[in-house]
């Protein structure tokens, strides 16, 4: 089984004028925080506004990415409601040289762990070269994943199933499985889940905070005394005032207004909430240039 660990960000999508997926700046975008930090990028969650972008726009972006000097460093998301769907984009993909992919089952119904792990057998005995990252987020998808679920499927798919995210932070503490990554959602978990054994992170925010996750990350490694947590647990707490893509949308516009653009339902902060945001931002002597500590 392998492990992923380490900083990973669920990259944003950068849209045209005309809501189509702007590839190259999403790329150069995904590009960027790796270097700030990032050990790699999610392509496609929930912050990339994944269940809005056409399969189409998925394929040419994924056949645009296997061209990348930082290949290895990304990891598919492929959680659509159509089961074909999602095997048709991982069978895509792997063709293509990925293997890693963030999978959440689909939304909408309601259903349980049976029909969760049946899910799952299907995806697997059709792809059967993937590796899955589990994502737990009751509040996209409508199902939380048990730790009983977890386990069941990684009993049956030791080779395929790898990991998991966790958003609903119902697993991280207790889930205990050998050789498999477990990967909270926010910074506010990240150096607590480092103590209990965690992998890392998958956050959103990691957008823009990665240079102070990665110093987290790498002092509690080396034995260091920890001088940005406090500050990194800040900044997410003020990300987590608002929706989270609507935030990080509006605050990377200030520098770049290449991210001016969401799809519809979504929207960017409201004058007073972005005025909010700022104001909060800024007393805490945050911005994406210096956003390492102040």
């Amino acid at each position: 089984m392998i492990e992923i660990k380490g900083i990973y960000a669920a990259s944003v999508s950068i849209l045209n004028d005309d809501m189509s997926l702007n590839i190259e700046k999403t790329s150069n975008h995904c590009e960027k925080i790796i270097k700030d930090g990032c050990h790699g990028v999610i392509i496609f969650g929930s912050t990339g506004q994944a269940q809005l972008i056409s399969l189409a726009e998925k394929i040419q972006m994924v056949t645009y990415l296997s061209k990348n000097k930082k290949k290895d460093n990304f990891i598919i998301g492929c959680g659509l409601n159509s089961l074909l769907d999602t095997i048709n984009l991982m069978k895509i993909s792997i063709n293509l040289g990925f293997k890693k992919f963030l999978v959440m089952p689909p939304a909408y119904y309601k259903y349980g762990d049976k029909e969760v792990i049946n899910y799952y057998t299907k995806l697997i005995h059709s792809v059967p070269e993937s590796k899955i990252i589990l994502y737990n987020f009751e509040k996209l998808c409508g199902y939380k994943f048990s730790i009983e679920c977890v386990k069941e499927l990684v009993k049956s798919f030791p080779k395929n199933i790898v990991g998991v995210k966790d958003s609903s932070y119902n697993l991280y503490q207790d889930l205990k499985i050998k050789n498999f990554s477990i990967l909270p959602g926010s910074e506010l978990k990240l150096l607590s889940g480092l103590k209990i054994g965690c992998s890392g992170i998958i956050t959103a925010t990691c957008n823009v905070t990665a240079k102070l996750s990665r110093k987290v990350y790498d002092d509690f490694f080396n034995n260091k005394p920890q001088t940005v947590n406090d500050k990194l647990c800040e900044v997410r707490k003020t990300f987590d005032q608002f929706d989270l893509i609507s935030g990080l949308h509006s605050f990377l516009k200030a520098k770049n207004n290449d991210f001016a653009n969401v799809l519809p339902t979504l929207s960017l902060l409201d004058q007073a909430d972005e005025k909010i945001l700022f104001n909060n931002l800024k007393e805490l002597e945050f911005s994406e240039d210096t956003n390492a500590a102040a």
